[in-house]
């Protein structure tokens, strides 16, 4: 009895910027499914939109929280966690959910529920992206995102946007402090959750698209690359490391030649000073920058080093056997080498040198 009362008394958060006819329907399907805290956030709609906020209010009960001025979705659902921390200090925690029709009241239950049972997870209402009714936006923005988050973060989810969430109390007081105003906040949460080790829970939900998601904010071009530019760090270290390798061993390559070795000899010296000095720059870059780690020195740069050294190696053998078949340009017989390493590189740093293995 007391766990049926709980589900709904969990806040029900609605970010809504702009709304139309669906939020107030919304609203009355979740009042008469039995929720009984919906904070709404109106996130700078204006004027125009001001009756649909006041019906919330006078009609359905609702908890209006305003922004002045649009601040974007991360900043609105901040602002409904810093009240509802201190409006409902004994919730296990908040759903939030979209305001424009794509989550139903048993959809949000669900997740209610699924909080109540795994009060320390996130909770994630996914969606299925396969069939004709999905919009193709959505479809190929989910895929590109899953794919990248995947690779880069080890982070594996079905429905890396979907905006029906169920937050525990205790990391909404630490979402507070994470970055992104706007659509890169959801997936900040999700970062978040890998640096604090905190478990995800999918649950099925349905896939709802409304007049095709016509009256979604979310621009999938340019909103993506918002969300991508925080991988942007990843990257930058991995890439800036390869044109500094590739530049040293160009002038290496270039000091050397005349000298009284052979060829390999000369293409095995270039690599080994090249990637001692751009390994160095790229782990202080990585340690610092790019996984952030708390992890000493002692235990990750043994770890570095080793990597280093069978990177280095594998290059300066593959560079060396490949070069006689292609009949000179070393230049051009390392660049897709050091790509193919490159990628296999940031996997075991990813997995081996910066994580953390304990429970």
């Amino acid at each position: 009895m007391e766990q049926n009362k709980a589900r709904w008394e969990i806040p029900v958060i609605i970010p809504s910027y702009e709304p139309d006819e669906k939020l107030p329907g919304l609203l009355k399907a979740l009042k008469e499914a039995g929720f009984q805290n919906i904070v709404l956030v109106d996130d700078g709609s204006g004027e125009g939109f001001e009756r649909f906020f006041q019906q919330a209010q006078e009609e359905y009960g609702c908890r209006v929280l305003r922004h002045a001025v649009n601040q974007g979705k991360g900043r609105a659902l901040k602002t409904a966690f810093n009240f509802c921390l201190q409006e409902f200090k004994d919730a296990v925690g908040v759903i939030t959910a979209d305001s424009d029709g794509q989550h139903s009241p048993e959809c949000i239950l669900a997740c209610g529920d699924a909080l109540l049972a795994h009060p320390d997870a996130l909770i994630l209402g996914c969606r299925c992206f396969e069939g004709e009714d999905v919009p193709a936006r959505s479809e190929f923005g989910n895929k590109c995102t899953r794919a990248v988050m995947k690779y880069l973060t080890g982070i594996t989810v079905s429905d890396t946007q979907t905006g029906l969430r169920g937050i525990p109390a205790s990391f909404m007081e630490q979402l507070l402090m994470v970055k992104g105003e706007r659509f890169e906040f959801e997936t900040n949460m999700l970062l978040e959750t890998k640096e604090r080790k905190i478990p995800i829970v999918e649950v099925p939900i349905r896939t709802i698209y409304i007049e095709e998601n016509r009256t979604s904010h979310f621009n999938p071009i340019k909103d993506s690359l918002k969300i991508y530019m925080i991988f942007g760090k990843f990257l930058f270290s991995s890439l800036s490391s390869s044109v500094v390798d590739l530049v040293l061993f160009s002038l290496f390559c270039f000091l050397m030649r005349d000298m009284q070795w052979g060829r390999i000899g000369y293409i095995t010296a270039a690599t080994v000073l090249a990637r001692v000095l751009s390994a160095f720059y790229n782990y202080s870059l990585n340690l610092k920058v790019v996984f952030q780690s708390e992890k000493t020195v002692r235990s990750t740069l043994p770890r570095y080093i080793l990597l280093a050294a069978v990177q280095m190696s594998l290059s300066a053998f593959l560079v060396g056997k490949l070069y006689p078949l292609f009949g000179g340009a070393e230049v051009l017989i390392k660049m897709p080498v050091d790509v193919f390493l490159f990628f296999l590189s940031f996997l075991i740093q990813r997995e081996f040198v910066y994580a953390d293995r304990k429970s």
